[in-house]
């Protein structure tokens, strides 16, 4: 590919009014507004002082923004280009929207993050989010340690966190999140929380797993609900928890003397082979050959507590010890565990399959970070957990108009999302009275599942079911 002009005769200039660079902006907000994003936030955000104001308009101004791409908040002016004010109202310049998250106290963020489960309960009725919710639910939560920079960061500490598959100490703030996924699914935001950090993983993660799990009962996950997560949060107080949400759990167990004791006591003949990376069909077998197995075994945790001990079910794979010294051969097979306690019913190789599903959390997390969470833009705490609860915001906005578009958008990442669908350019053009035309590029690559989600997010509302 090359030009067709000369150089010399190549001239540039941005005069334009009536063009946008960002027109997939118009549906998903639409999107918003129709499941009533601004009336939620007047209804339950309000901020105290003079740069407390206008709640209903700023939020909406800061998840637009991190739907487009925006990931601090200089880059909110990306709202305030050529024919936006012609297309939004309650536009903000990027200070006021810095001041208006300045404002903010734990308790305002806490509101802030009650808007995001209420919204996301209305997105869920307007997009097919979490395709078979119904039957089948899962509740991923984990924690991600958010690097910062500069000493005056509020909360900021020194956290573990894995880097290319090495726990590395880290100084930053800790970013604790809630996914609903299905199997049919892509994972939403339900529950956030930010903490210090220095904050141990585990720190409010049991009245946060309730949070969670109230979440997905409000949009419908009304069938078997599995919340999952790690050995960081083994502990009485969060399965007990799960439990009287009326869910499972599936946890993640340190290998400490007395699951290693269980474990032992597991005879050669109750493992199974499983479908495992590497593993080979074996036709005259008919099994797998794979160098993974599983087995369980009855189990009652947290004896050492009064009244709180629980009895489930030990899930355990084993794999092959590899890591062979040069010119060395084995004596005996060598094997490492990986220990499950979970009061999942479904049958053994699908619970093991399923808590390795857990990894999809980190997917969300990298999503996080090739977007609105590159940063945490604020010295303030608050607002950076105000920040942060937008985020989630954009994050299910966002999911909910790539599963209107088609789909294969109702599980791509958001950067395809933004790419394909919102950073699309357009010539705006009114004609009669009060109405407005997007002159998008011929050609577009994306044109049909664009013109999906602007028919179902601007279009006459869908007839109630």
């Amino acid at each position: 590919m090359q030009l067709l002009h000369a150089l010399g005769r190549t001239y540039a200039s941005f005069d334009d009014p009536n063009l946008v660079s960002r027109a997939g902006l118009v549906p998903v907000m639409a999107l918003a507004q129709r499941a009533g994003l601004a009336r939620l936030v007047a209804a339950y955000v309000r901020p105290g002082g003079p740069c407390g104001v206008n709640a209903h308009l700023k939020i909406p101004c800061l998840v637009a923004g991190m739907a487009a791409g925006a990931d601090s908040i200089d880059d909110m002016d990306l709202l305030r280009h050529g024919a936006m004010p012609g297309l939004f109202g309650g536009i903000r310049a990027p200070s006021t929207l810095g001041s208006h998250l300045r404002s903010f106290t734990w308790g305002n963020v806490r509101q802030l993050e009650m808007v995001n489960r209420l919204l996301l309960g209305e997105l869920a009725r307007r997009a097919p989010l979490l395709p078979g919710k119904d039957v089948l639910a899962f509740i991923d939560i984990d924690a991600m340690q958010k690097r910062v920079y500069g000493h005056r960061k509020q909360g900021a500490g020194f956290g573990h966190t894995k880097i290319q598959g090495k726990s590395l100490l880290v100084r930053g703030l800790n970013a604790l999140a809630a996914t609903i996924s299905t199997p049919l699914g892509a994972p939403v935001i339900a529950a956030t929380r930010l903490r210090g950090g220095t904050a141990n993983s585990a720190r409010g993660a049991a009245p946060f797993a309730t949070e969670a799990i109230s979440a997905a009962r409000g949009i419908g996950c009304g069938g078997l609900l599995i919340v999952r997560a790690d050995s960081a949060y083994y502990s009485a107080a969060f399965c007990g928890a799960v439990r009287r949400g009326g869910a499972r759990f599936s946890v993640t167990v340190t290998m400490d003397p007395k699951v290693s004791a269980a474990v032992a006591a597991i005879p050669e003949t109750a493992w199974t082979a499983i479908r495992y990376p590497h593993a080979i069909w074996d036709d005259q077998l008919r099994c797998w050959v794979s160098d993974a197995q599983v087995a369980e075994v009855p189990y009652t945790a947290f004896t050492s507590k009064k009244g709180k001990a629980i009895t489930a079910r030990l899930i355990v794979r084993r794999v092959r010890d590899l890591n062979k010294q040069a010119g060395q051969d084995e004596l005996f097979p060598a094997w490492r565990y990986h220990a499950v306690f979970t009061d999942s019913p479904v049958e053994l190789v699908q619970a093991e399959a399923q808590h390795r599903d857990h990894a999809v959390v980190e997917q969300v997390f990298a999503d996080w970070t090739d977007g609105p969470l590159a940063h945490l833009p604020s010295g303030f705490f608050p607002a950076n957990a105000a920040w942060l609860a937008c985020a989630a915001i954009a994050h299910n906005l966002l999911r909910a108009a790539g599963s209107l578009a088609s789909l294969a958008y109702g599980k791509a990442r958001g950067a395809t999302i933004r790419r394909d669908l919102i950073d699309v350019a357009a010539r705006t053009a009114r004609h009669g009275r009060g109405h407005i035309t997007l002159h998008l590029p011929a050609g577009w690559h994306r044109e049909h599942e664009w013109m999906t989600l602007f028919t179902a997010a601007c279009g006459p509302p869908a007839a109630a079911a």
